[in-house]
């Protein structure tokens, strides 16, 4: 079995978890059996991960969404949609391999599908740039859209990226107007759009591909205008205030619902989407069909309209004033 990635805060999981796989270790090489201490201690590494897991803090959450072996949108796309075939490049400059998308099937029905993709090893994670894209990553998703308008497609998109890339050569190529270019397209697109935030939804560079008639988003996912990180820089001109940032910028699941920034939240596995990729996708695809027929028998002219409403919602709020 792979080596599990524990994240700092799952430290006392982490040591459990290595008694286990020594008592394991001992039972294969010798007579004794000792399954009951190792089911003992198996669930007492259950209970320890459900306990640290009903107390998670916004920068503990921030931590999970960018794990190293939590799924990607290929993983999702494989586990969800079938045949799946992948289109590339942008049409004006290069195929930016950091977002990926194509024709696909979902519950039998023609759709297209694109979202952000990291990477696994350094080997990928570099040429993928770290799901950071470049404005050919923008314009190869806008022409996958245009696609699937013509032939009249639902489109689905996972977002999942620390934030688009902020390099000179991607200044050079106009990365503000391929962003500002997806967001306007995608508001008139005249097909209905679901989109789910997987992993991280950073800033701008998720926008791009965000902006839909239904959005669902994963339990330990996270949704900010910037990193914690970033915004404590700015803030205090320090990255050591991070976990006070992600507190303060409301950037969790739950948050996010109560403000109605979401449409639903996706449960996933104790532990994270990683501890078990299958069950997270079967109930991802649960929430991707009552989505889609929330949506599916709205006409065009109905949709867009209702796309606007919601997008009008955001960010209204109340003017209080204190009693003189």
């Amino acid at each position: 079995m792979p080596k599990k990635t524990f994240l700092d805060f799952e430290q006392p999981i982490a040591e459990l978890e290595a008694k286990i796989e020594e008592l394991r270790y001992v039972q294969s090489e010798s007579a004794v059996d000792i399954s009951q201490e190792i089911d003992q201690l198996s669930k007492k590494s259950q209970q320890l991960t459900k306990d640290i897991y009903s107390e998670l803090t916004p920068w503990q959450i921030t931590k999970i969404a960018r794990h190293p072996e939590r799924p990607y949108t290929l993983d999702y796309i494989g586990e969800i949609f079938t045949d799946f075939v992948e289109m590339h490049g942008d049409r004006h400059f290069a195929d930016d391999l950091s977002i990926v998308g194509g024709l696909a099937r979902f519950n039998g029905m023609p759709c297209m599908v694109l979202g952000h993709q990291k990477g696994r090893d350094t080997k990928e994670r570099a040429a993928r740039n770290f799901g950071m894209s470049r404005p050919e990553g923008y314009r190869k998703a806008l022409r996958l859209m245009k696609t699937a308008e013509k032939f009249k497609l639902p489109v689905f998109t996972f977002v999942d990226t620390p934030g688009a890339y902020p390099g000179i050569d991607a200044e050079e190529r106009s990365q503000s107007e391929a962003i500002g270019r997806n967001i306007f397209e995608m508001a008139q697109l005249e097909v209905p759009i679901i989109s789910t935030i997987i992993g991280e939804g950073g800033s701008g560079g998720a926008l791009a591909i965000s902006v839909a008639d239904h959005v669902l988003m994963l339990q330990y996912a996270v949704y900010s205008v910037i990193s914690p990180e970033g915004c404590a820089s700015i803030l205090w001109k320090t990255s050591e205030r991070a976990p006070e940032a992600a507190e303060a910028l409301g950037i969790t699941a739950h948050r996010l619902k109560a403000m109605g920034l979401i449409d639903k939240i996706v449960n996933e596995p104790v532990g994270g989407a990683h501890r078990d990729v299958k069950q997270v996708a079967s109930a991802l695809k649960r929430g991707l069909s009552d989505a889609w027929r929330q949506i599916s028998d709205l006409k065009t002219k109905d949709l867009l309209e209702r796309r606007y409403d919601r997008l009008q919602s955001h960010g209204r709020y109340s003017d209080t004033k204190a009693a003189a």
